[in-house]
């Protein structure tokens, strides 16, 4: 379920301590956070002000996302294209999400969600850049602000699935692969051979 809108504070990434995630392929990366959201908003790499000033607009909920343009985000950075309804139930039962709307086209450029039991535990999702608009802080901002959202909430174990070469981006927003050398495994159905 979608939540309301809900006012940014960032916070300290120097607060993060790491837990025992999985990790299966692709990798699950995962941190813990065991501090709360600091009220200043100095902490994000990319300012909501920075954002506006070039033409970038913030929203936390769906309203006006074109599921088709989230589609094209997807498959432009190697996602399979997927089913608009689908995406719309994907979306009902997402706890947060950010996603960054370039003003000249009104088009998303920038794109990330989390589900998990509201509590405890959330997985972020789908984190999408659009090619054309890698670069600019975009990335950074929605991980950034979907972690803040979550801490606000009081979850504290965040993970995230990944693929293997793109997870130098999230280690210096202090995500971890396989901390203590912990691993996992995901449910996999494979065809009998006969």
């Amino acid at each position: 379920m979608l939540l309301p809108a809900i006012t940014s504070a960032p916070f300290s990434f120097s607060s993060l301590r790491l837990t025992n995630p999985i990790s299966p392929h692709p990798r699950y990366v995962a941190v813990s956070i065991s501090a709360q959201a600091s009220p200043a908003n100095s902490s994000y790499s990319v300012s909501d002000r920075d954002l506006e000033s070039r033409g970038f607009v913030l929203h936390r909920t769906v309203s006006d996302l074109n599921l088709d343009h989230l589609n094209s985000v997807f498959a432009a950075v190697g996602f399979p294209k997927r089913d608009p309804d689908k995406i719309r139930v994907a979306l009902e039962n997402t706890d947060a999400l950010l996603w960054i709307q370039y003003g000249k086209t009104q088009r998303p450029v920038a794109f990330a969600r989390a589900t998990g039991d509201g509590v405890f535990n959330a997985i972020i999702w789908d984190v999408v850049v659009d090619p054309s608009f890698q670069g600019l802080g975009l990335g950074k901002a929605v991980i950034e602000r979907i972690i803040e959202d979550l801490l606000r909430k009081g979850i504290s174990n965040i993970a995230l699935y990944s693929e293997p070469r793109v997870l130098g981006f999230y280690r210096p927003l202090g995500f971890v692969a396989d901390p203590d050398g912990i691993r996992g495994m995901v449910y996999s159905r494979k065809k009998k051979k006969n």
